[in-house]
């Protein structure tokens, strides 16, 4: 069969992990869940154990899926969410909140548990924010370390290694503490352009005992992803994958980075790509637009300019939506017609068919309107206290009730990303095309109407798994088999092209922007009066 390469995408449901040729086909695939315990005040968690061991059986059972024998995975490659691992100096898990279980070691991305410590840190015009929009989200991990520093000052003064989760993968595997470039960079107080931990910041916070011998507890090797990782794959996790030890393992991704970087250089035609006019989607439990540039660009309200954190060289910017599948969910939920849960696949083909088609579908949600932010606006506005809202909804409880509150939400979210859109244009980029990944973006619905609401041509990946690919091209990189630039271009291909459209589907959107921009005002006046 040849050489293949090994991608792994922990989510926030679940691990996974893909087996990729030298091309970028997908092979075979698996998927494992992963236990999330949730409880009041922001709280959400996952154990570092329970992933680990889920990520191994995936693997394991995607090699045996591919036929392949262990001497031929040339390399592996990992991305996960921006999660924070606590462990102490023996590698053992740490409880990081009130349930005192140290299986419960890791905060997850979406735990909003130190938004006062991201509002604290805001106001402490600290060197960082100037490369994350001028603001932290308690998403990053600056407010989650100072939220432990105060509230679990046992767990804090034992630890011996903060991670975030994609780090802590790549440490199992290979037994390396170095950290990427890209996840301290994007999640951290690190000073990308000037490769330095921002000194100030913690000496200033109460955090200096994470400044002491170099940075150790949470990262004092940096280096760039698809870097090559100590001596490979260790022997204890060789033989729970399935696999032979020393096998290349890469510096991974965030997850989300991870689908920009399957995506955003992908081949389409015999014209060279140029990843700056692209925007990467990547589209799941939550949303992110990714945007390269050759130059740092400020902008309020997005995160970045991150320098060399996605490719070399070049700067990251990065927008993003708190919840976009997690939005459509939790709407749903409350619909009379959902509590026995949602077939996404059967509901879209029927809402298209009784429209005529894609675009026509969004018309059903003429008079039912939807703010998306229910977990905060991550941007354009940064604004962490910022609720969701429904105006339009009636006493009806049927199917098709139901479907028009699917289109609402959906007309929503895709306003969201095109206001990030325009931020990102009025900043000084240019885009030909958006290209998506993600779970949401497997819907030709999905893409559709993101299309139509952004006036954009919409690409899907070729590969059915973007962002296991992305992790795949890691691999390929730690193997010396790629760089990061031929990896983007060699690997990694578009498949179908939406385009937007006109006329009456063009005017429907524009008004549907109208009623957008009004909802987000209007929310924030109810805030205003309340406070007042």
């Amino acid at each position: 069969m040849g050489e293949a390469f090994i991608g792994v995408d922990v989510g926030t449901g679940s691990a996974r992990a893909g087996v990729f040729d030298r091309e970028g086909r997908l092979l075979a695939s698996a998927r494992r869940p992963i236990r999330i315990w949730r409880e009041s005040g922001d709280i959400v968690e996952h154990s570092s154990e329970d992933i680990w061991n889920a990520a191994c059986a995936a693997v394991r059972e995607a090699v045996e899926s591919a036929r392949l024998r262990p001497a031929e995975v040339a390399g592996l490659g990992f991305d996960a969410t921006c999660s924070l691992v606590a462990l102490d100096e023996d590698g053992r898990p740490l409880p990081v909140g009130p349930s005192g279980d140290p299986q419960r070691d890791t905060i997850v991305w979406m735990d909003h548990r130190a938004a006062g410590e991201a509002d604290e840190i805001n106001r402490g015009g600290h060197a960082f924010l100037r490369y994350v929009g001028g603001s932290v989200s308690p998403e990053m991990q600056a407010p989650k370390l100072l939220w432990l520093s105060r509230h679990a000052p046992k767990s804090f003064a034992s630890v011996g290694a903060f991670f975030d989760l994609t780090d802590f993968l790549t440490y199992r595997a290979s037994g390396s503490l170095a950290r990427s470039a890209c996840t301290v960079t994007c999640k951290w107080p690190y000073l990308g352009p000037e490769r330095r931990w921002s000194t100030r910041f913690f000496e200033t916070t109460g955090l200096g005992r994470l400044a002491e011998d170099g940075f150790r507890r949470i990262g004092a090797e940096i280096v760039p992803p698809g870097t090559r990782l100590g001596g490979g794959l260790t022997a204890d996790a060789a033989e729970r994958m399935g696999l032979l030890p020393g096998a290349p393992v890469a510096a991974g991704l965030i997850d989300a980075h991870a689908g920009a970087f399957g995506t955003i250089g992908a081949a389409y035609g015999p014209e060279p790509s140029d990843p700056t006019r692209r925007l990467a989607l990547i589209i799941g439990t939550s949303g992110c637009c990714m945007a390269l540039a050759n130059e740092p660009r400020y902008l309020p309200g997005v995160w970045g300019p991150y320098f060399s954190a996605l490719t070399p060289g070049q700067w990251l910017a990065e927008g993003g939506q708190s919840a976009f599948g997690a939005a459509i969910d939790h709407m749903l939920r409350f619909h009379p017609a959902g509590s026995a849960g949602v077939d996404f696949e059967t509901m879209e083909r029927e809402i298209v068919a009784r429209a005529g088609g894609l675009s026509a579908a969004a018309l059903i949600a003429r008079d039912l309107h939807v703010l998306p932010d229910f977990l905060g606006n991550r941007s354009p506005f940064a604004d962490a206290a910022a609720r969701g809202g429904v105006v339009g909804l009636d006493l009806s409880d049927d199917e098709t009730s139901r479907r028009a509150l699917y289109m609402a939400c959906l007309c929503g979210l895709a306003q969201g990303l095109a206001q990030i859109l325009r931020r990102l244009e009025g900043g000084g980029y240019r885009f030909e095309m958006l290209v998506v990944s993600g779970g949401a973006a497997k819907s030709a619905l999905v893409r559709q109407i993101i299309a139509d609401a952004t006036g954009r041509l919409v690409a899907a990946a070729a590969t059915s798994e973007p962002v296991l690919l992305g992790a795949a091209m890691l691999g390929a990189v730690a193997a010396g088999r790629r760089t990061m630039g031929s990896a983007m271009t060699e690997m990694s291909r578009l498949g179908e092209i939406h385009r937007p459209a006109d006329g009456e589907i063009a005017a429907f959107h524009a008004r549907k922007r109208a009623a957008f921009d009004i909802l987000q005002q209007s929310e924030r006046s109810v805030r205003e009066a309340m406070r007042a």
